[in-house]
């Protein structure tokens, strides 16, 4: 038997991989396994909201991961007898550096993760399926069947199940996974679309539901997403019904046929039925839940990988710090209760728009049919909405302020982010000084005001303090103390530490002010 681990991380879909990148990071000893012999090469999850892309730019792969994808990209709304163009992300994103959204094949994103790990010399072990767990005393026993059949048996204090849906890790924990199927069955396929705007996503809205095609780049131009008619027949996904269906939806709606999309030359086509379903718990004991493991739902506001990750970066550090000894068990009691209302959120928001979008219900048509080509333009004038329909989609708006791990000082700040914001990146710049990993602590107004014998003592590589001056996200004299994953921990206006000096001393024990 191998010597013990700190975590084993199960699947390498990107939140297993993102999970992977942050742990090797801080050089916490793991392995990564996945059942599947080979990474994703179809497109799947094609989009990257801007969160998810400033939480990764810590590790090196953002930049990559935009150099790979498209940020151009418009959205063209096909309502009956009108087309809009719908802007994207251009009000509400002022305090973040990817004002946009990216989309990329998930096949490129696992891409560059798994080339970001391997440069880090970290093989994911591929073929590599989790058969079975017991716990033995501060550890778990994983059985292992590895590619060519033979069995091996590791220990890990901890197990992160990323391995999706049917999750094994899910099962063994014997956490239930509640929630329903949705009666529609839904058609997917990459391919080249002739009669498509180029640049652009197009969404088709009618009575009987919605057409959606994305620009992709690779293996294909496009991803066409429909939902196969009420009542038709199941049965093999071919060419002539995706065209039968893009037909019916879209070249009639201005009485004509001038605007005929042709479909060719399909790289992959298939069937799914979406469900949306929640873990009842995203830990039990020293297993943990990420991603589809903890939660599924429609993809609609591409949603779903972006969580996924999400989840992995705010569980990673807290293992890491509690792994090397720098931080409490309590620290990772906090994930759950961080991670769970965000993932229950999504999918609610997801099922509201997608009974909005399929539902049969008349009043429904009647909204998307007649109300929608009315009211769309008036909404797209108003700036508010849209502001905060973009904080929303993007995941910028998530916050812990009801976490256990945020805490606001004495004196609350009368202006800028609070105890469990996400640290916005003003002024422009601030992110990328508080990208090291670690705590930051960020200190405003004069450098004259704060005690001379910080950076602290104890643990140095755990925290770097930065004066800002009166270059801040706060207007007043205030301290704020930066979480690895860019959420603000602890706040207060003044210069007074003892609320911080309490807050280190339950979260970083070991290290003083």
């Amino acid at each position: 038997m191998t010597a013990p681990l700190d975590v084993l991380v199960v699947g390498a879909g990107p939140t297993g991989l993102a999970l992977a990148t942050q742990l090797r990071a801080y050089d916490t000893p793991f392995r990564i396994v996945d059942r599947s012999p080979d990474r994703a090469r179809e497109s799947r999850a094609p989009a990257i909201q801007p969160r998810t892309l400033e939480m990764l730019a810590g590790f090196g792969v953002t930049d990559d991961l935009v150099d790979r994808g498209s940020t151009a990209v418009r959205l063209h709304l096909h309502l009956p007898r009108r087309e809009l163009q719908v802007p994207v992300f251009d009000v509400g994103c002022e305090d973040t550096p990817y004002p946009f959204l990216l989309f990329l094949p998930q096949s490129e994103t696992e891409a560059v993760l798994t080339a970001r790990l391997a440069a880090r010399d970290v093989k994911v072990e591929r073929g590599t399926e989790l058969v079975s767990t017991e716990r033995e005393g501060e550890y778990v026993s994983c059985r292992l069947r590895c590619p060519h059949g033979n069995e091996e048996t590791l220990r890990a204090r901890y197990v992160v199940g990323c391995d999706g849906a049917h999750s094994t890790v899910r099962t063994q924990a014997g956490i239930a996974f509640e929630g329903h199927a949705y009666p529609q069955t839904f058609l997917l396929a990459d391919l080249e679309v002739d009669g498509l705007e180029p640049g652009a996503a197009h969404t088709y809205m009618t009575a009987a539901g919605m057409l959606f095609f994305f620009p992709l780049g690779t293996p294909a131009t496009w991803r066409m997403i429909a939902m196969r008619p009420p009542g038709s027949r199941g049965g093999e996904v071919t060419l002539s019904l995706l065209q039968q269906l893009a037909d019916d939806w879209t070249t009639d709606r201005a009485g004509h046929d001038d605007h005929r999309l042709l479909l060719r030359d399909p790289v992959w086509m298939t069937a799914f039925r979406l469900h949306n379903r929640g873990a009842t718990h995203y830990r039990h004991g020293p297993f943990f839940l990420a991603g589809d493991a903890a939660h599924i739902h429609s993809p609609a506001g591409g949603q779903g990988m972006n969580t996924g990750i999400q989840d992995a970066l705010n569980l990673g550090w807290k293992l890491a710090h509690v792994c090397r000894g720098a931080a409490p068990e309590e620290l990772l009691e906090t994930y759950e209760a961080e991670r769970a209302p965000v993932g229950n959120g999504v999918r609610r928001l997801t099922d509201r728009a997608f009974t909005v979008g399929t539902s049969g219900n008349p009043a429904l048509r009647l909204a998307r049919t007649r109300l929608a080509p009315r009211l769309a333009p008036l909404l797209l004038r108003t700036t508010g909405p849209r502001a905060r329909l973009f904080r929303t989609v993007s995941e910028l708006g998530i916050h812990y302020r009801r976490g256990p791990a945020s805490t606001t000082g004495p004196h609350r700040p009368r202006q800028g982010p609070q105890a469990g914001d996400r640290l916005p990146d003003v002024p422009p710049g601030l992110h990328q000084r508080t990208s090291a990993r670690g705590y930051h602590l960020l200190l405003t107004g004069p450098a004259d005001l704060w005690p001379s014998a910080l950076p602290p003592r104890g643990r140095h590589d755990l925290l770097s303090v930065h004066h800002l001056g009166t270059d801040s996200p706060w207007p007043d004299v205030t301290h704020a103390l930066v979480r690895p994953d860019g959420y603000v921990g602890y706040v207060a206006r003044g210069n007074d530490l003892t609320g911080l000096r309490t807050y280190l001393e339950r979260w970083l024990p070991g290290l003083a002010l």
